[in-house]
């Protein structure tokens, strides 16, 4: 599978297309003014305890307060709590040696929130969701700072590796060099990506995210709640960290500063690709010349299309997304088992490429089409995990049931993406009414007396071929056209324009073929 990213920058910010094999699978917005990203790290002051939730409302800055649940909270609250009030109120010049940190004693897993709070102290939080509908922004104290091969957590001294490594010999190198060059009072996740490297890329890598760390430390010294401490790297670093791998093929960034600022960052986590960031020159538009803004047209919407003829409605409820599978004009030419079956395995295909281009997470509901054997609705169960695979975001997938339906849930952590693929009528400007057609040849007869007494000498009509025949109907000698060269004594070409609207109509200049503007 090959992947591009195509990135459009603009002044309100940048927008990212991941294509693989050509196909849009990932839409992303980054923009300027952008805050509560998830990933940032906040100072948030605690301003009411909900007891019956066993949670906390916090204020980051946000117009709603964010949520705090007990189970967001990490089993080193006690120490976060202790960490942020020591470091807010230092005084001293070299700052809190975080090495030598005393650590507080855990809090149980199943445990009260009242337990955990007394009074409305300042906490260091972690954006978990950015802000939702009418929901403000979902809080965590389980602190993660990501690099390209590790992630480093604060307050505990686990190491853990990916499971996605399964060498045991691999698993093994890994560990021991982690624990060799693990920075004091810090956990380390090892990520897929610290497969097969050597011991100074990854010490690079901690040394990096450690350096994060001290500047979230001086960012907190003196700091007044609520107040923003860490940005999370751009979105375009990000998607890079995570995915950036050899199937990348093409990173193509229409903006000279920003294509320079991420050739350095992918020369820095995989030099080895810092030769397919280009930069793009050419007149048209980025993501018109790569197909991506036909993509979207076609992609979003209540009706999507699949190349079989097949079709799917996706709906959206307060509660959950619901997708219908139809069979639509394929043709029949197999049993209707055999049809069923391969319009779902089309359908599934799809519907995860749509779950990961519009972001939807919660509940989603997917009626296929009904299917009798077993083996048919195991088949297709297999298939939706196959397609999920690539799927960063968590997720679960059930069975098929007998009624034909799947439920998926997939992790939300930003607002659904939607896009209006509806475009204002060229003939009413999305009014619904149009001029009277009846007056439609007293407009341009009106148009035309004026320009001949303006001194035009040589004109031209440009007309819907419905309005041109209309002008030219009962032969020449008989027609409007000819009536105006008899009262006008001037003789008006009339051409027409299939791609014109019923009423619309210009006159041009024949020398130049410029439009009069009237």
């Amino acid at each position: 599978m090959n992947k591009e990213m195509i990135i459009n920058a603009s002044d309100d910010g940048v927008e990212i297309a991941l294509l693989e094999d050509k196909k849009l699978v990932e839409l992303h917005y980054d923009k300027n003014n952008s805050a509560f990203s998830v990933g940032d790290l906040y100072l948030g002051k605690v301003k009411k305890l909900m007891p019956g939730l066993n949670a906390v409302f916090v204020d980051v800055g946000f117009e709603k307060d964010a949520f705090l649940h007990y189970t967001d909270l990490s089993p080193y609250i006690r120490s976060l709590l202790k960490f942020t009030q020591l470091t807010m109120h230092d005084k001293s010049a070299g700052g809190l040696d975080f090495a030598n940190f005393n650590n507080e004693e855990e809090i149980q897993k199943s445990g009260k929130i009242t337990e955990v709070f007394q009074g409305k102290p300042e906490i260091l939080v972690q954006i978990l969701k950015e802000p939702i509908s009418n929901k403000g922004p979902r809080l965590s104290c389980e602190l993660s700072l990501a690099g390209r091969f590790c992630v480093l957590t604060p307050f505990n001294d686990f190491i853990s590796i990916s499971k996605k490594i399964h060498s045991k010999e691999e698993r093994n190198r890994l560990q021991s060099i982690v624990e060799s060059i693990k920075p004091k009072n810090f956990g380390v996740i090892v990520r897929t990506a610290a497969e097969n490297k050597n011991t100074a890329e990854l010490h690079n890598d901690l040394q990096d995210l450690a350096n994060q760390w001290y500047a979230i430390q001086k960012n907190l010294k003196g700091a007044k709640a609520p107040q923003k401490i860490l940005n999370e790297k751009g979105k375009t670093n990000s998607i890079l960290r995570d995915l950036l791998n050899n199937t990348f093929q093409n990173i193509i960034i229409n903006d000279e500063s920003l294509m320079n600022e991420t050739k350095s960052y992918v020369g820095k986590i995989a030099p080895e690709k810092e030769k397919i960031v280009q930069l793009y020159n050419n007149q048209r538009t980025i993501f018109d010349h790569f197909g991506i803004t036909k993509q979207v047209k076609s992609s979003f919407g209540k009706t999507v299309n699949m190349d079989s003829g097949a079709y799917l409605i996706i709906e959206h409820t307060e509660a959950m997304h619901v997708i219908d599978v139809n069979s639509g004009t394929r043709s029949p030419q197999e049993s209707q088992e055999e049809t069923a079956l391969k319009t779902n395995l089309e359908a599934a295909e799809e519907i995860a490429r749509q779950m990961r281009l519009r972001d939807l997470g919660g509940i989603v509901i997917i009626d296929f089409i009904d299917m009798k054997l077993s083996d048919n609705r195991k088949a297709l169960y297999e298939k939706m995990n196959e397609c999920m695979r690539e799927d960063r975001a968590r997720h679960t997938i059930l069975p098929v049931s007998k009624f034909g339906l799947m439920q998926i849930t997939r992790q939300r952590l930003r607002p659904e993406i939607k896009i209006s693929t509806a475009e204002a009528c060229p003939s009413c400007d999305g009014t619904g009414k149009i001029g009277p057609t009846l007056l439609l040849t007293d407009e341009i007869e009106k148009d035309f007396r004026y320009l001949t007494h303006q001194g035009h000498k040589k004109l031209k009509l440009k007309a819907h071929p419905m309005v041109v025949a209309f002008l030219k109907e009962k032969g020449i000698f008989r027609s409007l056209q000819w009536k105006w060269y008899q009262k006008y004594n001037f003789w008006l070409e009339i051409t027409r324009e299939n791609d014109y609207t019923l009423t619309e109509y210009y006159f041009v200049d024949k020398n130049t073929e410029e439009v009069i503007n009237l």
